[in-house]
């Protein structure tokens, strides 16, 4: 398994979050709305600094994307590919399938 950020989506990362190097944003799974890998769960993430029981990490810009080890069921075996939607002016998350 692999995340994978574009250079848009780090932008906002850092522009909307205020997210900057040496901070963490785990990626987890929330029991309410829906996604195309889990009916009626969906995908959120939080600033955290210290990051533990990692299953996948990436590093870019010195910030660390990483998924904890409970949450690996969610992605049912696809990749997390975060991307950057200027008409919606937010980020969206795309499950690939390696």
């Amino acid at each position: 398994m692999q995340i994978r950020v574009s250079e848009e989506a780090m932008n906002w990362f850092k522009e909307e979050v205020g997210v900057e190097a040496g901070q963490s944003i785990q990626f987890y799974s929330q029991m309410y709305g829906t996604s195309p890998v889990q009916e009626k769960f969906s995908l959120a993430f939080t600033i955290d600094h210290e990051p533990d029981d990692v299953a996948v990490e990436t590093v870019k810009e010195g910030i660390t994307f990483y998924i904890k080890e409970k949450d690996v069921w969610f992605f049912d075996g696809h990749d997390l590919s975060i991307d950057y939607n200027q008409s919606n002016d937010e980020i969206e998350f795309n499950y690939i399938k390696p």
